[in-house]
């Protein structure tokens, strides 16, 4: 850590220690027989905890690791905003050490949210899910499971950045944050007062649901937080978290979460802590360059060659195929031609630049066939990309008439998914060929993900490659042909959903991606907010 920002942070540190014990003085008295470390809580049987009917927790002290909002209100001016809003927001962080903790919670609000159409905030349910999730402390979160038969959740953080994670991921019952003030139907970046707002949500839920006495109430904080807040007036027990039990804690794992997390939204792939920004900031303008020269190359020269090249800037491929099967540049082209069809290649999809990735491992041209592809792509793509119609029988004859043309790619997803699992194939490439070579893709980046269900999709390349070294990863399988899936069938014939079915199989088995029957629909809906139909959006 630089100097400056070490003394910065020492100084916070004292200054946050002499707050610590001036308000365990001075709330001594009034709670001196309620006080209780997590550990005691920790320590508890789940029979003990049973009869707790009501569990209020502060979101950021007692269920997050780190303590810290900064990086979660810098993807709300990032994804949210502006590249500009971030950078005000950066630049101001420093700022934060010399100011109260209320204050500096302010400052980032105003700067976040300030002028942002509140319909059209959409960060909070498709992008802060996915980093909330992967903050939570294994121990926490099973303490919290285990106690009360109803569950508040209590933050400073804008009712908007937390109300999906705490009730749609975690089902929390009871969702309590800052609500903002708006302006003719956008965000003023100003926050009401939180604690009248906090008892009357919880007045109006104990009545609704006949909450007893505060003797059925417990409560979970930290030692950083003031207990003056009224909130905890209702608690009969309140402990806290010290910053050595949050050091010690897990991170909660995937298959622990209470609802899977498929889809999430936004450009940045990394957690923007102060550091990591400044990485972002600095790399940026390198990067840039960087995704332009490979881009000229890509688009201008042969695959023999532009792919070493590639390889060179930092492009990393890894190639797999079975051992009984070759791939099509070592094929006699001679052969090829007398061909009655091209090879269908049959993968999943991860980026717009699947289909390139392919030319280049195969070292020739491919047709692609997408659902919607934006007008910037279609110009930009160096090989020819033909737009299906959505019509069974006018997709089916274009796909068999651009088979008798060469070898087809098409990605039966329809759309992306970033995380291991894959989405509902479509059927239709099983009716057009008798042999399927299906192909598993797989991607890992540092800084930006290549593809968004909400932003410009003819920028998806852009960001792919403007990471330092983003990585593909393809495994060509054995092919596959409908006959053979019939063989495996109980009733001994197949329908083009077995066959499908059967390739998508295959595809999870080899990639370690779970299966599942979300659709193109599915995932717009959840964070867009609509069925990604419309003719600029890309698959």
């Amino acid at each position: 850590m630089p100097k400056p920002f070490f003394f910065l942070h020492r100084n916070f540190l004292r200054r946050n220690k002499r707050f610590q014990r001036s308000a365990s003085n001075s709330h001594a008295s009034q709670y001196k027989n309620h006080i209780l470390a997590f550990d005691d809580l920790a320590r508890k049987s789940s029979a003990d905890l049973s009869d707790q009917s009501l569990v209020i927790f502060n979101m950021e002290e007692a269920l997050l690791k780190s303590s810290s909002l900064f990086p979660y209100f810098m993807l709300v001016a990032f994804e949210a905003g502006s590249l500009f809003r971030a950078l005000v927001l950066f630049l101001l962080y420093p700022l934060m050490f010399f100011v109260s903790e209320e204050v500096a919670l302010k400052i980032m609000v105003v700067v976040c949210f300030f002028g942002i159409k509140k319909e059209s905030f959409r960060v909070g349910s498709s992008v802060l899910p996915k980093f909330f999730l992967e903050d939570v402390g294994l121990e926490s979160f099973e303490v919290i499971q285990r106690t009360g038969s109803k569950k508040v959740g209590v933050s400073n953080l804008p009712h908007v950045m937390i109300e999906t994670f705490l009730k749609d991921y975690l089902e929390i019952d009871v969702v309590i944050g800052r609500r903002l003030k708006e302006f003719g139907g956008y965000f003023s970046g100003l926050m009401e007062d939180n604690k009248t707002h906090h008892l009357t949500i919880l007045e109006e839920h104990g009545r609704h649901n006949k909450m007893g006495s505060s003797d059925d109430i417990i409560g979970l904080t930290s030692f950083n937080t003031r207990l003056d807040d009224p909130i905890y007036s209702y608690c009969k027990d309140i402990y806290r978290v010290r910053s050595s039990d949050k050091n010690s804690w897990k991170n909660l794992p995937r298959d622990k979460y209470p609802k899977k997390l498929i889809f999430h939204d936004g450009r940045l792939a990394l957690k923007p802590t102060p550091l990591e920004t400044l990485a972002i900031f600095m790399w940026a303008p390198v990067g840039f360059v960087l995704a332009v020269i490979r881009t000229l190359i890509a688009i201008s020269l042969p695959y023999c060659v532009s792919s070493h090249l590639l390889v060179f800037t930092g492009l990393q491929v890894t190639v797999t195929t079975p051992e009984t099967q070759t791939l099509a540049q070592n094929d006699d082209p001679h052969t090829q031609n007398d061909k009655p069809k091209g090879v269908l290649y049959v993968c999943n999809h991860k980026t717009l630049l699947d289909p390139m990735y392919l030319c280049f491992v195969l070292k020739k041209n491919l047709l692609a066939v997408t659902y919607s592809l934006s007008k910037v792509s279609e110009i930009l793509a160096p090989i020819k990309t033909v737009r299906l119609t959505r019509n069974r029988q006018q997709d089916q004859g274009l796909m068999e008439m651009l088979l008798n043309q060469g070898d087809l790619v098409v990605c039966p997803e329809g759309t992306t998914c970033r995380e291991p699992y894959l989405l509902r194939f479509s059927p239709l490439f099983s009716e057009i060929s008798d042999e399927i070579v299906p192909v598993a893709v797989d991607t890992n980046v540092s800084m930006f993900h290549g593809t968004t269900a909400s932003g410009l999709k003819c920028l998806d390349p852009v960001f792919f490659l403007l990471n330092p070294s983003p990585i593909y990863t393809i495994q060509f399988l054995e092919k596959v042909s409908p006959s053979e899936v019939s063989t495996s069938c109980r009733h001994g014939s197949t329908s083009r959903f077995d066959v499908a079915n059967h390739v998508q199989r295959e595809l999870g088995k080899v990639l370690r991606f779970e299966c599942t029957n979300l659709t193109r629909r599915d995932k717009y809906l959840i964070l867009a907010g609509n069925e990604g139909k419309a003719a600029s959006e890309t698959a």
